[in-house]
């Protein structure tokens, strides 16, 4: 991607979101030598940034930058030179409506949270563009740990933004030797990698919680990525895009450890818990949870078959359990390869 630069360098970085992977963003353009500022929603994690320079609630042990100043006022936000929305999903309308005010007219606005928002099965930057018109957007997303982030371990990421100066001026920005953003235009495939890969996971952690073994997990990730392609290039996204880190590369990584939130959600559920077992307790968001019924409206809208993502979308409501589900997937007739 070529362009024109995008104004000024981008200087100070506002993360809208202090959970585990919002606190690890942080941690990123702070390493990388950006001004941050980093807005909580509970008062005392802001608090014990500032204090201690450690996330206690979301994200306890890792060390972060004493230059990362926490806030619990968006309007602390507005001055900053680009902004990393990185709120879950569901919660993403709000907040960005919270913050809508106070952003400067046509400064990015990063895209972080990977989900798709029930009710108007909307994808974020659609809710984004609601929400926050004045905003030039883009999209994060890509394998990454919040531990392993933070940490410094090496990690690669898609960053996909329309204008090819925002992009390059984002990577400026973030891009380090161990966090490195591969730039895209396709805002699409971004965001639906993101979304139906936490879907797999769960489904995934339902193999490994009931003991099904490696093979048939192999399988899942397999057929759990066509069902992406699938849905992906209904809505326009590039099979180059999914086939790359914000797709196949995300997926892999998350149907692969219980580090993975929806990937133990799944455990649970393959271990007999019911769903609302399951989640009880849970600080940190499965997002896949959330977007699993999301995903199946959309795939339904769009007249795109999705079976194991509608599997997991039944077992979460209750509506089939952990065996009436892998007993339907089992039973389908023998299809082609690619189909």
């Amino acid at each position: 991607m070529r362009g024109a630069p995008f104004g000024p360098p981008i200087a100070h970085i506002a993360v809208i979101g202090a959970g585990a992977w919002g606190t690890a963003l942080a941690q990123i353009c702070a390493v990388a030598g950006r001004r941050v500022t980093l807005w909580a929603y509970e008062k005392e994690v802001a608090a014990a940034i500032n204090a201690v320079h450690e996330n206690l609630l979301f994200l306890p042990g890792a060390a972060l930058s004493p230059t990362i100043v926490a806030v619990n006022d968006l309007a602390a936000l507005g001055e900053a030179d680009a902004y990393f929305a990185v709120s879950p999903a569901q919660h993403a309308r709000a907040s960005l409506r919270a913050f809508a005010p106070y952003a400067v007219p046509g400064r990015p606005l990063v895209m972080c949270a990977k989900g798709i928002e029930q009710g108007g099965l909307s994808l974020m930057t659609d809710v984004a563009a609601e929400e926050a018109p004045n905003q030039t957007l883009a999209v994060l997303s890509g394998p990454g740990f919040a531990r392993d982030v933070v940490r410094g371990l090496p990690t690669a990421v898609t960053l996909a933004a329309k204008d090819p100066g925002v992009g390059q001026a984002l990577v400026a920005a973030i891009g380090l030797p161990t966090f490195r953003p591969y730039l895209t235009d396709d805002l699409i495939g971004a965001e639906i990698g993101g979304a139906v890969k936490n879907v797999i996971a769960i489904a995934c952690g339902i193999v490994e919680g009931r003991g099904l073994g490696d093979s048939a997990r192999a399988a899942l990730i397999t057929r759990g990525f066509a069902e992406m392609v699938r849905l992906g290039l209904s809505l326009g996204a590039r099979q180059e895009t999914l086939n790359g880190l914000c797709g196949l590369g995300d997926l892999v990584l998350t149907c692969s450890s219980r580090t993975s939130r929806n990937m133990a959600l799944g455990f649970a559920l393959g271990e007999g818990r019911t769903a609302a077992e399951a989640l009880a307790g849970r600080l940190s968001v499965a997002e896949g949870a959330a977007s699993a019924p999301a995903v199946v409206a959309l795939a339904q809208r769009r007249g795109v078959e999705m079976p194991i993502c509608a599997a997991v979308a039944e077992v979460l409501a209750g509506r089939a359990s952990v065996d009436a589900a892998i007993t339907a997937l089992l039973s389908r007739p023998f299809r082609a390869e690619g189909r």
